[in-house]
Formats: C-alpha cells, structure tokens, sequence
C-alpha cells in the first residue's frame, strides 16, 4: 500500500496576515508526517507528530496557539483513533498541556477508556509526568486582544458562532504502508465560549473517525453543527455507499449546510489511498502527500503541488 498523509490547519476566514504562515505550517506538518510513514512508521505515529508539529506552531488554534474561553482561561481538545481495531483516545477541557494530542494517546493507551476530561484528565497527566506548562505559553498576543475585544464588547458566543472569523482546530489523517489509517484532531477552542463548552473535536465519529474497512476523516469548523451530523461518520457512510472521498465529503458538508446551517470542512483518506480536502468555509490551510507529490490550498478551488524529495 501506497503511504498518504493529509492534515488541515482549520478551516475559517484565514486573515492575509496569517495565510502563508498557515500555508507553511501545514506543508511543513504534512512532511513530518509523511517522513515517518516512508520510513515504515505506522499511520498513528504519523498522524500524532503531524499535529504535534501543529500544536506547536502559534499560528494554529491548538496547544500554543490557543485562546482564551469566557474566565480567561485555556481548554483544550483533542482526539486519536487508530482504524485497525477502532481504539480511540480523547481529552476535553484540559489545561496546562502543550501537546493534547500525545496525552490522548496516552489515553488510549494506558486506559480502558474512550476519553477523559476535566479536573479528572489533568489528574491523569500528572501521574504520567506529562509537563504542565503555564497558560501564557499557550496564549499568543493576538488571542488575547481577541478576547479583550470580546469581553469589551460583550460579544456573545452565539454571535461568534455566526461568523467566520473565529480560529479553529488542527486535524491529520494518514494511510501507511500495511493499508492502516489513523485519525487525529486538536484544537484550542472558541474565543470567549461558555466555560466548560466541548466543541465536536474531541467526539468520536464528529472531530474525527478512522476505520480500516472504509478509511480515516478529521473536520474543522463549528462544533455544534458537526456533532449534529456526526460529519466525520457521515463522510464514512458515504464512502461505504459508493462515494469517491471527494464526493462523499461534499455531500456531508452539503448535508450539514442544508440541515443545520453549519459551515467547515475536512480531510479524508480512503483505505485504497484515495484521499480529499474539502471545505464550505472562505479558507482552510491543507496539505497532502501522496507519491512524492506535495499538494496544498487555502481558497476555494486552489491547489497548488510541488514534487518533493529528501523528506525522510
């Protein structure tokens, strides 16, 4: 099997000041990705360090680039599934943690459960020696302007919802060379939301699904409307009816257009290696690697491809 690593870094109305730097993370986060999966590296280790990369990367609304909730303080999501035997580890509402996506892989693998949340899973972290850094390292200037723009206009969150100037949520998924996908979704949340709100990011079958009998998604953009229509399942269902992942993803975002009036977007990979990145809001940063061929976007109907080499 053919190895494919695709990751997104959000799908909302990407201001030009963020664009190429929104460009270059993903390219970058694509190929750290892809270098673990030409160097025989299972699906989920790709897909983890692809969002690490993210995570890491200010620029995205996840880990050190996440903003601030109603208290002033960070909560942050994240979700891994491994599509060979639907294992699936998730957090919610943690703090204090730089990468939430390695912690719900520890999750997964080091529980009998699906997810932890709250007070519980930062407990959780603690007993695993997983770092706690302080809220301000996770916190960029430009958040929290955002914040005190919102505290001092008294925005609501319904109105933040309606618009698509709100950051959003990082996501990766991949195939490797033994015809196994994996998922992987993180975000930093929603800008002045209810404290204590979770957003689709982290619910299995929403913020992401992998199975090996089908294929692998992640999805971006507002939570409500994708735990509504379970987009990432959805995407799946149709695949298992006969949809190509472009038409499949399509028809979902359509769905939850029409139904519930919610915009996004996601990625997808199939467990024959085809793969999509689409989305219904103004931008999303994406970008794939399949065959030695690096594609990236960020408006509607762009793609871009560089041949690339040296990347393992």
């Amino acid at each position: 099997m053919k190895p494919v690593m695709i990751v997104h870094g959000g799908a909302w109305a990407i201001p030009d000041a963020f664009a190429e730097r929104s460009k270059s993370g993903v390219k970058d986060a694509a190929k750290c990705g892809f270098a673990i999966l030409a160097n025989g590296g299972s699906s989920m280790q790709a897909v983890e360090a692809a969002v690490r990369m993210m995570e890491d990367n200010n620029v995205f609304d996840a880990g050190h680039g996440a903003v601030l909730n109603a208290d002033g303080d960070v909560e942050l999501d994240a979700i891994i599934m491994d599509g060979k035997n639907l294992s699936a580890g998730a957090v919610s509402c943690i703090k204090n943690i730089s990468n939430p996506i390695t912690f719900a892989r520890a999750v997964l693998e080091k529980t009998p459960h699906c997810m932890l949340t709250g007070a519980g899973a930062n407990a959780f972290a603690e007993k695993l020696g997983i770092n706690r850094v302080p809220t301000n390292e996770l916190v960029t200037e430009h958040a929290l302007r955002e914040w005190e723009q919102y505290q001092k206009y008294k925005q609501s969150v319904t109105c933040l919802f309606n618009t698509e100037k709100v950051h959003d949520t990082v996501g990766a998924v991949a195939i490797d060379s033994e015809g196994n996908v994996s998922c992987a979704t993180s975000t930093g949340g929603i800008t002045n939301k209810m404290v204590g709100r979770v957003g689709d990011s982290p619910i299995i079958g929403s913020g992401a699904y992998a199975d090996n009998l089908i294929g692998a998604v992640s999805t971006t953009g507002h939570g409500e409307s994708i735990m509504k229509v379970t987009l990432a399942r959805l995407v799946l269902f149709y695949m298992e009816q006969g949809k190509t992942p472009k038409d499949a993803a399509d028809h979902a975002l359509d769905y939850m257009n029409t139904r519930v009036h919610g915009r996004g977007g996601l990625i997808v990979v199939s467990k024959t290696g085809e793969w999509a990145a689409r989305f219904t809001t103004q931008r999303m940063a994406w970008a794939s690697i399949d065959e030695g061929v690096l594609f990236y976007g960020l408006n509607p109907g762009e793609i871009f491809q560089e041949n690339i080499e040296n990347v393992v």
